[in-house]
């Protein structure tokens, strides 16, 4: 197992290490932002958005590997799927409590959290229809890009790789790769 590697991250998460969060955290955010923004594309805008969605999910994540509660978490590909699975239900619990924000109610509810069976939700592959969807999504903010190197960037990006490892790829330096990723950005937020 690699230092720095996702599945080393995830071991000494599981182990108590909090400090293993923040490498997890770099890598995976911005792919979650990307996630809960196209499942809450037909919302309204308010006060909890899907940087929101994503936070709560990673935090929801890291709560609970830390108390030994996923039973499948070895590597890059589990995690993605359970941090998918969250991000997924938790805009999907923003967008049915639409109507309770509205009263006074506020996401991340600790009750929800804690009702919440984090390990049947693990064992849950998306279904093909959601698969489908963010399939469409991506090639549609893919093909916004309009440039093979920002598509590349983004892919790579939302593969897991870090801005490091796409510079190797590319030939270039690490910082090359962040004004790639802001244009990246810039492109998809004007499409919101």
């Amino acid at each position: 197992m690699a230092q720095g590697s996702v599945t080393c991250w995830i071991t000494q998460l599981r182990a108590g290490d909090r400090a293993a969060a923040d490498p997890l955290w770099q890598r995976y955010f911005e792919r979650l932002v990307a996630l809960a923004r196209a499942r809450l594309l037909q919302a309204p805008r308010r006060a909890a958005d899907e940087e929101d969605v994503a936070l709560s999910a990673f935090h929801s994540f890291c709560r609970a590997a830390e108390r030994g509660r996923f039973a499948k978490l070895d590597d890059r590909e589990d995690l993605w799927r359970l941090l998918v699975a969250l991000t997924t239900r938790k805009a999907a619990h923003l967008l049915r409590d639409g109507t309770r924000l509205k009263r006074g109610g506020m996401m991340g509810d600790r009750a929800a959290d804690d009702a919440l069976d984090l390990d049947s939700l693990a064992a849950q592959e998306p279904g093909p229809e959601f698969l489908a969807e963010m399939a469409e999504e991506c090639r549609r903010l893919l093909d916004l890009l309009g440039d093979e190197m920002l598509r590349s960037v983004a892919t790579w990006k939302m593969e897991g790789y870090t801005n490091e490892e796409i510079a190797i790829k590319l030939n270039c330096v690490p910082r090359t790769i962040e004004r790639k990723l802001r244009l990246i950005r810039d492109i998809w937020e004007g499409e919101s």
